[in-house]
Protein backbone atom coordinates (compact mmCIF):
# COMPACT_ATOMS: atom_id res chain seq x y z
CA UNK A 1 0.00 0.00 0.00
CA UNK A 2 2.60 2.87 0.98
CA UNK A 3 4.57 1.64 -2.28
CA UNK A 4 1.28 2.32 -4.56
CA UNK A 5 1.12 5.84 -2.95
CA UNK A 6 4.78 6.22 -3.10
CA UNK A 7 4.90 5.14 -6.98
CA UNK A 8 1.54 7.74 -7.66
CA UNK A 9 3.42 10.70 -5.92
CA UNK A 10 6.22 9.75 -7.95
CA UNK A 11 4.35 9.81 -11.14
CA UNK A 12 2.64 13.04 -10.45
CA UNK A 13 5.75 15.05 -10.34
CA UNK A 14 7.07 13.14 -13.03
CA UNK A 15 4.10 14.70 -15.19
CA UNK A 16 4.26 17.77 -13.68
CA UNK A 17 8.01 18.37 -14.24
CA UNK A 18 7.31 17.02 -18.40
CA UNK A 19 4.77 19.79 -18.30
CA UNK A 20 7.00 22.17 -16.83
CA UNK A 21 10.13 20.95 -19.23
CA UNK A 22 7.68 21.22 -22.51
CA UNK A 23 6.36 25.40 -21.50
CA UNK A 24 9.83 25.91 -21.13
CA UNK A 25 10.94 24.36 -24.28
CA UNK A 26 7.64 26.18 -25.85
CA UNK A 27 8.45 29.47 -24.23
CA UNK A 28 12.37 29.35 -25.53
CA UNK A 29 12.34 27.66 -28.73
CA UNK A 30 8.66 28.64 -30.28
CA UNK A 31 8.02 31.82 -28.86
CA UNK A 32 11.62 32.84 -28.43
CA UNK A 33 11.34 36.42 -31.02
CA UNK A 34 8.49 37.01 -29.67
CA UNK A 35 9.63 37.59 -25.81
CA UNK A 36 12.92 38.53 -27.27
CA UNK A 37 11.64 41.27 -29.33
CA UNK A 38 8.93 41.98 -26.48
CA UNK A 39 12.16 42.43 -23.81
CA UNK A 40 13.92 44.45 -26.47
CA UNK A 41 11.15 46.93 -27.00
CA UNK A 42 11.47 47.25 -23.07
CA UNK A 43 15.14 48.46 -23.22
CA UNK A 44 15.10 50.00 -26.46
CA UNK A 45 12.91 53.38 -27.75
CA UNK A 46 13.33 54.75 -31.29
CA UNK A 47 12.34 58.07 -31.64
CA UNK A 48 12.21 59.89 -34.90
CA UNK A 49 13.48 63.15 -34.95
CA UNK A 50 13.71 66.61 -37.80
CA UNK A 51 16.81 66.45 -39.30
CA UNK A 52 19.52 69.21 -39.76
CA UNK A 53 18.49 71.38 -43.10
CA UNK A 54 21.10 71.37 -45.56
CA UNK A 55 22.42 74.85 -46.17
CA UNK A 56 22.64 77.08 -49.08
CA UNK A 57 25.87 78.78 -50.69
CA UNK A 58 26.46 81.59 -53.49
CA UNK A 59 29.70 81.78 -55.19
CA UNK A 60 32.15 84.77 -54.35
CA UNK A 61 34.42 84.44 -57.22
CA UNK A 62 37.28 81.24 -56.43
CA UNK A 63 35.12 79.97 -53.21
CA UNK A 64 31.51 79.30 -52.20
CA UNK A 65 29.96 81.35 -48.84
CA UNK A 66 26.62 80.68 -47.12
CA UNK A 67 23.94 81.77 -47.62
CA UNK A 68 20.99 80.16 -46.35
CA UNK A 69 22.24 78.39 -42.73
CA UNK A 70 20.84 76.97 -39.62
CA UNK A 71 21.31 78.82 -36.49
CA UNK A 72 20.47 78.57 -32.88
CA UNK A 73 17.77 81.52 -31.95
CA UNK A 74 17.05 82.40 -28.43
CA UNK A 75 13.80 83.62 -27.38
CA UNK A 76 11.92 84.18 -24.16
CA UNK A 77 8.78 82.85 -22.74
CA UNK A 78 6.79 83.11 -19.47
CA UNK A 79 4.62 80.27 -17.21
CA UNK A 80 2.30 82.97 -16.02
CA UNK A 81 0.60 80.33 -13.60
CA UNK A 82 4.05 80.53 -11.65
CA UNK A 83 4.23 84.36 -11.79
CA UNK A 84 3.57 86.30 -8.26
CA UNK A 85 3.49 89.61 -9.54
CA UNK A 86 2.31 89.71 -13.21
CA UNK A 87 3.00 94.00 -13.01
CA UNK A 88 5.97 94.35 -12.08
CA UNK A 89 7.21 90.92 -14.17
CA UNK A 90 5.44 93.04 -17.56
CA UNK A 91 7.27 96.26 -16.62
CA UNK A 92 10.78 94.72 -16.48
CA UNK A 93 9.97 92.84 -19.71
CA UNK A 94 8.76 95.92 -21.70
CA UNK A 95 12.20 97.42 -20.18
CA UNK A 96 14.55 95.51 -21.51
CA UNK A 97 12.92 93.43 -24.39
CA UNK A 98 11.03 96.65 -26.13
CA UNK A 99 7.75 94.58 -25.77
CA UNK A 100 4.28 96.61 -24.85
CA UNK A 101 3.73 96.45 -21.33
CA UNK A 102 -0.13 97.19 -21.28
CA UNK A 103 -0.55 94.46 -24.04
CA UNK A 104 1.63 91.83 -21.91
CA UNK A 105 0.20 92.15 -19.00
CA UNK A 106 -3.12 91.46 -20.32
CA UNK A 107 -1.77 88.87 -21.82
CA UNK A 108 -0.68 87.84 -18.51
CA UNK A 109 -3.89 88.22 -16.60
CA UNK A 110 -5.35 86.43 -19.34
CA UNK A 111 -3.51 83.32 -20.00
CA UNK A 112 -4.56 79.84 -18.43
CA UNK A 113 -1.60 78.47 -20.35
CA UNK A 114 1.94 77.36 -19.44
CA UNK A 115 3.33 78.73 -22.51
CA UNK A 116 3.15 82.20 -23.18
CA UNK A 117 5.64 83.49 -25.78
CA UNK A 118 7.07 86.96 -25.22
CA UNK A 119 9.66 88.19 -27.56
CA UNK A 120 11.65 85.79 -30.70
CA UNK A 121 15.06 86.09 -31.60
CA UNK A 122 16.79 87.76 -28.78
CA UNK A 123 19.94 89.39 -29.38
CA UNK A 124 23.01 88.97 -26.73
CA UNK A 125 22.08 92.21 -25.07
CA UNK A 126 18.75 90.91 -24.25
CA UNK A 127 19.58 87.33 -23.77
CA UNK A 128 21.91 89.27 -20.88
CA UNK A 129 19.37 91.31 -19.15
CA UNK A 130 17.31 88.27 -18.88
CA UNK A 131 19.81 86.34 -16.77
CA UNK A 132 20.59 89.27 -14.45
CA UNK A 133 16.85 89.70 -13.71
CA UNK A 134 16.29 85.98 -12.87
CA UNK A 135 12.38 86.78 -13.06
CA UNK A 136 10.44 84.08 -11.62
CA UNK A 137 8.05 82.21 -14.32
CA UNK A 138 10.14 84.02 -17.28
CA UNK A 139 12.66 81.36 -19.43
CA UNK A 140 14.92 81.46 -22.04
CA UNK A 141 14.74 78.83 -24.96
CA UNK A 142 16.76 78.06 -28.08
CA UNK A 143 15.54 76.55 -30.89
CA UNK A 144 17.38 75.92 -34.32
CA UNK A 145 15.73 77.08 -38.00
CA UNK A 146 16.36 79.15 -40.98
CA UNK A 147 18.65 82.44 -40.64
CA UNK A 148 19.66 84.04 -44.07
CA UNK A 149 23.14 86.09 -42.98
CA UNK A 150 22.65 88.81 -46.11
CA UNK A 151 18.98 89.62 -45.91
CA UNK A 152 17.42 91.03 -48.52
CA UNK A 153 19.99 89.61 -50.86
CA UNK A 154 18.58 87.47 -53.89
CA UNK A 155 15.45 87.01 -51.52
CA UNK A 156 13.31 85.86 -54.64
CA UNK A 157 15.84 83.18 -55.27
CA UNK A 158 16.19 82.16 -52.15
CA UNK A 159 12.83 81.68 -50.74
CA UNK A 160 12.19 80.91 -47.00
CA UNK A 161 11.50 78.41 -44.65
CA UNK A 162 8.10 79.02 -42.68
CA UNK A 163 7.44 78.37 -39.02
CA UNK A 164 7.33 74.63 -39.46
CA UNK A 165 10.77 74.61 -41.28
CA UNK A 166 9.18 73.50 -44.85
CA UNK A 167 10.62 75.54 -47.55
CA UNK A 168 8.75 78.08 -49.26
CA UNK A 169 9.48 79.71 -52.90
CA UNK A 170 12.27 80.13 -54.27
CA UNK A 171 15.49 77.37 -53.64
CA UNK A 172 13.73 76.88 -50.42
CA UNK A 173 10.70 75.69 -52.06
CA UNK A 174 12.16 73.83 -54.95
CA UNK A 175 14.47 71.36 -53.41
CA UNK A 176 12.52 71.58 -50.08
CA UNK A 177 13.29 67.74 -49.96
CA UNK A 178 16.85 67.32 -50.52
CA UNK A 179 17.34 70.19 -48.78
CA UNK A 180 15.47 68.57 -45.71
CA UNK A 181 17.16 65.11 -45.91
CA UNK A 182 15.57 61.73 -44.71
CA UNK A 183 13.80 62.01 -41.20
CA UNK A 184 16.64 60.72 -38.25
CA UNK A 185 16.10 57.93 -36.79
CA UNK A 186 17.58 58.06 -32.79
CA UNK A 187 18.00 54.72 -30.87
CA UNK A 188 17.71 54.93 -26.88
CA UNK A 189 18.37 51.98 -25.16
CA UNK A 190 18.00 51.19 -21.54
CA UNK A 191 19.33 48.66 -19.14
CA UNK A 192 17.42 46.58 -17.02
CA UNK A 193 17.76 49.05 -14.16
CA UNK A 194 17.01 52.05 -16.55
CA UNK A 195 20.08 53.41 -16.98
CA UNK A 196 20.37 54.95 -20.17
CA UNK A 197 23.50 53.22 -22.26
CA UNK A 198 23.76 54.13 -26.32
CA UNK A 199 22.15 56.53 -28.31
CA UNK A 200 22.66 55.78 -32.30
CA UNK A 201 21.94 57.91 -35.06
CA UNK A 202 20.76 55.98 -38.08
CA UNK A 203 20.21 58.55 -41.07
CA UNK A 204 22.24 61.09 -42.84
CA UNK A 205 21.49 64.69 -43.33
CA UNK A 206 19.82 67.23 -45.43
CA UNK A 207 22.29 68.24 -48.61
CA UNK A 208 23.81 71.49 -49.29
CA UNK A 209 23.29 73.06 -52.70
CA UNK A 210 25.67 75.38 -54.31
CA UNK A 211 24.28 78.16 -56.54
CA UNK A 212 25.70 79.77 -59.57
CA UNK A 213 24.88 83.03 -58.58
CA UNK A 214 28.20 85.46 -57.71
CA UNK A 215 27.40 86.92 -54.99
CA UNK A 216 29.10 90.23 -56.10
CA UNK A 217 27.38 90.59 -59.31
CA UNK A 218 23.78 90.32 -57.51
CA UNK A 219 24.82 92.50 -54.83
CA UNK A 220 25.68 95.46 -57.37
CA UNK A 221 22.63 94.26 -59.62
CA UNK A 222 20.60 94.76 -56.32
CA UNK A 223 22.31 98.06 -56.16
CA UNK A 224 21.40 99.45 -59.21
CA UNK A 225 17.58 98.53 -59.12
CA UNK A 226 17.60 100.58 -56.06
CA UNK A 227 19.02 103.32 -57.26
CA UNK A 228 16.77 103.14 -60.19
CA UNK A 229 14.04 103.34 -57.94
CA UNK A 230 15.67 106.20 -56.29
CA UNK A 231 16.21 108.30 -59.82
CA UNK A 232 13.48 107.13 -62.17
CA UNK A 233 10.92 106.29 -59.98
CA UNK A 234 10.63 102.65 -60.59
CA UNK A 235 7.92 100.78 -59.08
CA UNK A 236 9.97 97.29 -60.28
CA UNK A 237 12.61 95.59 -61.75
CA UNK A 238 15.12 93.14 -62.85
CA UNK A 239 18.51 92.15 -64.19
CA UNK A 240 19.45 89.17 -64.92
CA UNK A 241 22.81 88.41 -65.60
CA UNK A 242 23.66 85.02 -67.61
CA UNK A 243 26.40 82.86 -69.64
CA UNK A 244 25.02 82.93 -73.13
CA UNK A 245 26.64 79.40 -73.97
CA UNK A 246 26.41 77.66 -70.65
CA UNK A 247 23.11 78.88 -69.70
CA UNK A 248 23.93 79.65 -65.90
CA UNK A 249 22.44 82.44 -63.86
CA UNK A 250 25.12 84.88 -62.32
CA UNK A 251 22.75 87.17 -61.18
CA UNK A 252 19.21 86.95 -60.45
CA UNK A 253 17.94 90.66 -59.34
CA UNK A 254 14.27 91.26 -58.28
CA UNK A 255 12.95 94.50 -56.81
CA UNK A 256 11.38 95.28 -54.45
CA UNK A 257 12.91 92.64 -52.58
CA UNK A 258 12.24 91.32 -48.91
CA UNK A 259 13.70 89.71 -45.76
CA UNK A 260 13.54 86.36 -45.92
CA UNK A 261 14.51 86.22 -41.83
CA UNK A 262 11.14 88.45 -41.34
CA UNK A 263 8.69 86.96 -44.01
CA UNK A 264 5.68 87.30 -41.49
CA UNK A 265 5.90 91.02 -42.01
CA UNK A 266 5.88 91.23 -46.01
CA UNK A 267 1.98 90.86 -48.25
CA UNK A 268 2.31 87.78 -50.31
CA UNK A 269 2.92 89.42 -53.65
CA UNK A 270 6.01 90.25 -52.67
CA UNK A 271 7.22 86.60 -52.82
CA UNK A 272 6.79 86.49 -56.38
CA UNK A 273 10.02 86.61 -58.52
CA UNK A 274 9.20 89.08 -61.31
CA UNK A 275 11.86 87.35 -63.62
CA UNK A 276 10.01 84.22 -64.02
CA UNK A 277 6.94 84.14 -62.21
CA UNK A 278 5.45 87.47 -64.83
CA UNK A 279 4.59 88.29 -67.77
CA UNK A 280 5.86 91.37 -70.00
CA UNK A 281 5.78 92.53 -73.47
CA UNK A 282 9.62 92.87 -74.81
CA UNK A 283 8.88 95.93 -76.93
CA UNK A 284 11.70 97.16 -79.52
CA UNK A 285 14.06 94.24 -78.41
CA UNK A 286 11.98 91.93 -79.93
CA UNK A 287 12.66 93.48 -83.81
CA UNK A 288 15.98 91.54 -82.69
CA UNK A 289 14.56 88.19 -82.79
CA UNK A 290 12.00 89.62 -86.26
CA UNK A 291 15.36 90.45 -87.85
CA UNK A 292 17.30 87.60 -87.25
CA UNK A 293 13.96 85.29 -88.80
CA UNK A 294 14.51 87.17 -91.49
CA UNK A 295 18.10 87.10 -91.78
CA UNK A 296 18.71 83.26 -91.73
CA UNK A 297 15.76 83.23 -94.47
CA UNK A 298 17.65 85.46 -96.69
CA UNK A 299 14.82 87.38 -97.24
CA UNK A 300 16.52 90.11 -96.22
CA UNK A 301 20.29 91.52 -95.97
CA UNK A 302 21.32 93.93 -93.06
CA UNK A 303 21.95 96.29 -96.15
CA UNK A 304 18.37 95.90 -97.94
CA UNK A 305 16.07 99.19 -98.11
CA UNK A 306 12.61 100.23 -97.69
CA UNK A 307 10.76 103.83 -97.63
CA UNK A 308 8.99 104.53 -94.33
CA UNK A 309 5.83 106.56 -94.34
CA UNK A 310 5.47 106.53 -90.84
CA UNK A 311 2.91 104.03 -91.06
CA UNK A 312 1.37 100.68 -91.75
CA UNK A 313 -2.24 99.72 -92.82
CA UNK A 314 -2.70 96.09 -91.48
CA UNK A 315 -6.55 95.26 -91.76
CA UNK A 316 -8.39 98.13 -90.70
CA UNK A 317 -5.14 99.21 -88.39
CA UNK A 318 -2.90 101.43 -88.26
CA UNK A 319 0.53 101.23 -87.17
CA UNK A 320 2.67 104.17 -87.16
CA UNK A 321 6.30 104.38 -85.11
CA UNK A 322 6.82 106.01 -81.77
CA UNK A 323 6.55 109.48 -81.65
CA UNK A 324 4.63 109.48 -85.30
CA UNK A 325 8.65 109.53 -86.69
CA UNK A 326 8.84 109.54 -90.55
CA UNK A 327 12.34 107.87 -91.31
CA UNK A 328 12.22 107.98 -95.26
CA UNK A 329 15.03 105.34 -97.19
CA UNK A 330 16.36 103.52 -94.48
CA UNK A 331 18.25 99.76 -94.30
CA UNK A 332 17.52 97.02 -92.03
CA UNK A 333 20.59 97.94 -89.41
CA UNK A 334 19.05 101.69 -89.20
CA UNK A 335 15.83 99.89 -88.47
CA UNK A 336 17.50 98.85 -85.75
CA UNK A 337 19.80 101.28 -85.24
CA UNK A 338 16.47 103.83 -84.98
CA UNK A 339 13.68 101.60 -83.34
CA UNK A 340 11.19 102.02 -86.37
CA UNK A 341 8.53 99.85 -85.63
CA UNK A 342 7.03 99.54 -89.61
CA UNK A 343 10.39 98.12 -90.18
CA UNK A 344 9.86 95.41 -88.25
CA UNK A 345 6.80 94.79 -90.10
CA UNK A 346 8.52 95.26 -93.12
CA UNK A 347 10.96 92.33 -92.12
CA UNK A 348 8.45 89.87 -90.87
CA UNK A 349 6.16 90.42 -93.90
CA UNK A 350 9.31 88.83 -95.96
CA UNK A 351 9.48 85.70 -94.38
CA UNK A 352 5.66 85.15 -93.72
CA UNK A 353 3.09 84.67 -90.46
CA UNK A 354 3.84 80.78 -90.39
CA UNK A 355 7.73 80.84 -90.58
CA UNK A 356 7.72 84.06 -88.45
CA UNK A 357 5.95 81.98 -85.77
CA UNK A 358 7.95 79.07 -86.48
CA UNK A 359 11.34 80.83 -85.34
CA UNK A 360 9.61 82.41 -82.17
CA UNK A 361 9.03 79.01 -81.12
CA UNK A 362 12.08 77.82 -82.00
CA UNK A 363 13.55 80.74 -79.53
CA UNK A 364 11.85 78.92 -76.69
CA UNK A 365 9.04 82.39 -76.28
CA UNK A 366 6.22 79.88 -75.17
CA UNK A 367 8.57 77.52 -72.77
CA UNK A 368 9.59 77.68 -69.35
CA UNK A 369 13.70 78.08 -69.18
CA UNK A 370 13.69 75.08 -66.83
CA UNK A 371 14.97 77.21 -63.89
CA UNK A 372 15.28 75.38 -60.17
CA UNK A 373 12.78 77.82 -58.82
CA UNK A 374 9.80 77.14 -57.78
CA UNK A 375 6.52 78.65 -59.55
CA UNK A 376 8.30 79.34 -63.58
CA UNK A 377 5.32 80.63 -65.60
CA UNK A 378 5.42 80.58 -69.63
CA UNK A 379 3.06 82.51 -71.83
CA UNK A 380 1.14 80.95 -74.79
CA UNK A 381 0.11 83.85 -76.22
CA UNK A 382 -3.43 82.78 -77.42
CA UNK A 383 -4.08 85.70 -79.68
CA UNK A 384 -1.12 85.72 -81.35
CA UNK A 385 -1.70 82.04 -82.53
CA UNK A 386 -5.30 82.75 -83.90
CA UNK A 387 -3.58 83.83 -86.96
CA UNK A 388 -4.77 87.32 -87.58
CA UNK A 389 -2.52 89.29 -89.61
CA UNK A 390 -2.28 92.87 -87.13
CA UNK A 391 -1.45 90.74 -84.31
CA UNK A 392 1.76 88.70 -86.16
CA UNK A 393 2.64 92.85 -87.42
CA UNK A 394 2.66 93.89 -83.68
CA UNK A 395 4.31 91.05 -82.66
CA UNK A 396 7.20 91.93 -84.76
CA UNK A 397 7.98 95.05 -83.00
CA UNK A 398 7.17 93.53 -79.59
CA UNK A 399 3.37 94.28 -78.81
CA UNK A 400 0.94 91.76 -78.24
CA UNK A 401 3.44 88.97 -77.53
CA UNK A 402 4.78 88.47 -74.23
CA UNK A 403 6.97 86.29 -72.27
CA UNK A 404 8.85 86.64 -69.12
CA UNK A 405 12.23 88.23 -68.53
CA UNK A 406 13.82 85.15 -67.80
CA UNK A 407 12.87 83.69 -70.80
CA UNK A 408 13.71 86.36 -73.18
CA UNK A 409 17.03 86.12 -71.79
CA UNK A 410 17.41 82.88 -72.52
CA UNK A 411 16.09 83.40 -76.28
CA UNK A 412 18.39 86.34 -76.93
CA UNK A 413 21.22 84.23 -75.78
CA UNK A 414 20.96 81.72 -78.96
CA UNK A 415 22.08 85.07 -80.98
CA UNK A 416 25.27 85.27 -78.69
CA UNK A 417 26.08 81.56 -78.66
CA UNK A 418 26.29 79.96 -81.59
CA UNK A 419 22.26 79.44 -82.09
CA UNK A 420 21.12 77.19 -79.39
CA UNK A 421 18.92 77.56 -77.05
CA UNK A 422 20.20 76.64 -73.77
CA UNK A 423 18.31 75.08 -70.27
CA UNK A 424 18.86 77.58 -67.45
CA UNK A 425 20.33 77.04 -64.61
CA UNK A 426 21.13 78.54 -61.42
CA UNK A 427 22.27 75.32 -58.93
CA UNK A 428 25.87 74.89 -59.56
CA UNK A 429 26.30 71.29 -57.67
CA UNK A 430 24.45 68.96 -54.84
CA UNK A 431 26.62 67.82 -52.12
CA UNK A 432 25.08 64.93 -49.59
CA UNK A 433 26.98 62.70 -47.53
CA UNK A 434 27.42 60.24 -50.01
CA UNK A 435 28.11 62.05 -53.44
CA UNK A 436 28.57 65.25 -54.91
CA UNK A 437 26.00 66.29 -57.95
CA UNK A 438 26.46 68.77 -60.17
CA UNK A 439 24.94 70.33 -63.52
CA UNK A 440 25.87 69.86 -66.55
CA UNK A 441 24.71 72.30 -68.95
CA UNK A 442 21.39 70.75 -71.48
CA UNK A 443 21.00 71.68 -74.70
CA UNK A 444 17.26 72.34 -75.75
CA UNK A 445 17.62 73.22 -79.31
CA UNK A 446 20.48 73.59 -82.27
CA UNK A 447 20.53 75.37 -85.26
CA UNK A 448 17.86 78.04 -84.54
CA UNK A 449 20.06 80.46 -86.80
CA UNK A 450 22.98 80.05 -89.09
CA UNK A 451 26.87 81.65 -88.06
CA UNK A 452 26.24 83.66 -91.00
CA UNK A 453 23.19 85.35 -89.54
CA UNK A 454 25.07 85.07 -85.67
CA UNK A 455 27.74 87.39 -87.63
CA UNK A 456 25.40 89.75 -89.36
CA UNK A 457 22.88 90.44 -86.04
CA UNK A 458 25.98 91.04 -84.19
CA UNK A 459 27.63 93.68 -86.33
CA UNK A 460 23.90 95.33 -86.88
CA UNK A 461 23.41 95.28 -82.74
CA UNK A 462 27.25 96.63 -82.33
CA UNK A 463 25.70 99.77 -84.90
CA UNK A 464 22.97 100.15 -82.78
CA UNK A 465 25.34 100.94 -79.50
CA UNK A 466 27.64 102.73 -81.96
CA UNK A 467 25.22 104.85 -83.78
CA UNK A 468 21.68 104.31 -82.36
CA UNK A 469 19.38 105.04 -79.63
CA UNK A 470 21.49 102.74 -77.35
CA UNK A 471 24.87 105.05 -77.38
CA UNK A 472 24.38 105.59 -73.73
CA UNK A 473 25.73 101.64 -73.74
CA UNK A 474 28.85 102.01 -75.32
CA UNK A 475 31.98 101.73 -73.37
CA UNK A 476 35.37 102.55 -74.67
CA UNK A 477 37.69 100.00 -75.84
CA UNK A 478 34.31 97.32 -76.18
CA UNK A 479 32.10 96.23 -78.54
CA UNK A 480 29.16 95.55 -76.90
CA UNK A 481 25.69 94.23 -78.85
CA UNK A 482 22.49 95.42 -77.70
CA UNK A 483 19.04 97.09 -77.95
CA UNK A 484 16.52 99.23 -76.21
CA UNK A 485 12.61 98.21 -75.63
CA UNK A 486 10.20 100.50 -74.44
CA UNK A 487 6.63 99.15 -74.60
CA UNK A 488 3.23 100.36 -72.68
CA UNK A 489 1.52 97.83 -70.30
CA UNK A 490 -1.55 96.46 -70.72
CA UNK A 491 -4.49 97.29 -68.41
CA UNK A 492 -4.69 93.30 -68.20
CA UNK A 493 -0.94 93.08 -66.87
CA UNK A 494 -2.33 95.95 -63.90
CA UNK A 495 -4.71 93.64 -62.48
CA UNK A 496 -7.36 96.45 -64.37
CA UNK A 497 -10.32 94.80 -66.42
CA UNK A 498 -9.60 97.08 -69.37
CA UNK A 499 -8.72 95.90 -72.58
CA UNK A 500 -5.77 98.14 -74.44
CA UNK A 501 -2.45 99.98 -73.18
CA UNK A 502 -2.32 101.70 -70.22
CA UNK A 503 0.20 104.99 -70.27
CA UNK A 504 2.66 103.03 -67.78
CA UNK A 505 5.86 101.35 -69.66
CA UNK A 506 7.90 98.39 -69.53
CA UNK A 507 11.46 100.19 -70.28
CA UNK A 508 14.44 97.70 -71.28
CA UNK A 509 17.75 97.19 -72.41
CA UNK A 510 19.78 93.39 -73.51
CA UNK A 511 23.20 93.60 -74.64
CA UNK A 512 25.78 90.79 -75.00
CA UNK A 513 29.44 91.41 -74.58
CA UNK A 514 32.23 91.05 -75.97
CA UNK A 515 30.05 91.40 -78.70
CA UNK A 516 32.34 89.16 -81.01
CA UNK A 517 33.20 86.18 -78.29
CA UNK A 518 30.23 87.05 -75.84
CA UNK A 519 30.78 85.53 -72.32
CA UNK A 520 28.24 87.76 -70.38
CA UNK A 521 24.13 88.71 -71.30
CA UNK A 522 22.46 91.26 -69.20
CA UNK A 523 18.94 92.21 -69.22
CA UNK A 524 17.66 94.87 -67.56
CA UNK A 525 14.14 95.47 -67.24
CA UNK A 526 12.31 98.55 -65.50
CA UNK A 527 8.91 99.21 -64.56
CA UNK A 528 7.11 102.25 -65.32
CA UNK A 529 10.11 104.58 -64.79
CA UNK A 530 10.20 108.05 -64.47
CA UNK A 531 11.64 108.76 -68.10
CA UNK A 532 10.09 108.59 -71.71
CA UNK A 533 11.88 105.65 -72.93
CA UNK A 534 14.40 103.03 -72.09
CA UNK A 535 17.48 104.94 -73.64
CA UNK A 536 17.35 107.46 -70.68
CA UNK A 537 16.35 104.77 -67.69
CA UNK A 538 17.66 101.10 -68.98
CA UNK A 539 20.59 101.77 -71.45
CA UNK A 540 22.77 103.69 -68.52
CA UNK A 541 21.80 100.85 -65.72
CA UNK A 542 23.82 98.74 -68.55
CA UNK A 543 26.80 100.78 -68.83
CA UNK A 544 27.12 101.05 -64.98
CA UNK A 545 26.84 97.29 -65.13
CA UNK A 546 29.13 96.08 -67.98
CA UNK A 547 31.92 98.14 -66.30
CA UNK A 548 31.58 96.60 -63.22
CA UNK A 549 31.84 93.05 -65.35
CA UNK A 550 34.98 94.35 -67.22
CA UNK A 551 35.87 95.28 -64.05
CA UNK A 552 35.70 92.48 -61.72
CA UNK A 553 36.28 89.68 -64.60
CA UNK A 554 39.51 91.83 -65.83
CA UNK A 555 38.38 91.67 -69.21
CA UNK A 556 40.96 92.64 -71.81
CA UNK A 557 39.76 95.58 -74.31
CA UNK A 558 38.94 94.92 -78.23
CA UNK A 559 40.59 97.77 -79.20
CA UNK A 560 43.12 100.37 -78.36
Amino acid sequence: MKLWRINIILAFFFVLGAAMLAKLAYLQIYKNDYYKALAKGQQEIFESLPQERGEIFFRDKDKFIPIAIQKDWYFCYASPQEIKNKEETAHILAQGLGINEKDFLKKLENSKSLFLPVKKSLNDEEINYLKEKKLLGVYIKNERGRFYPYNKLASDVLGFTDAEGKGQYGIEGYFNEILSGKESIVQKKFNPFGYFIRNELKLGSGADIYLTIDKNLQTQGEKLLQKAKENFSIEGGQIIILEPHSGKILALADFPAYNPNEYKSHKIDIFKNQAMQALFEPGSMFKVITMAAALNEKKITPDTAYKDEGFVKIGGRVLKNYGKRIWGNQTMTEVLEKSINTGAVFAEAQIGHKIFLEYIENFGIFEKTGIEISGEISSVNTNLKKGYEVNYATASFGQGIDTTPLNFARAFSALANGGTLMRSYIVEEIRNEDQTEKTVPKKIRENIISQETINDITKMLVQVVENGFSKKARIPGYYIAGKTGTAQIPYSSLDIQKSGYSEKTWQSFIGYFPAYEPNFLILIKLDNPRTKTAEYSAVPLFNELARYIINYYRIPPDYE
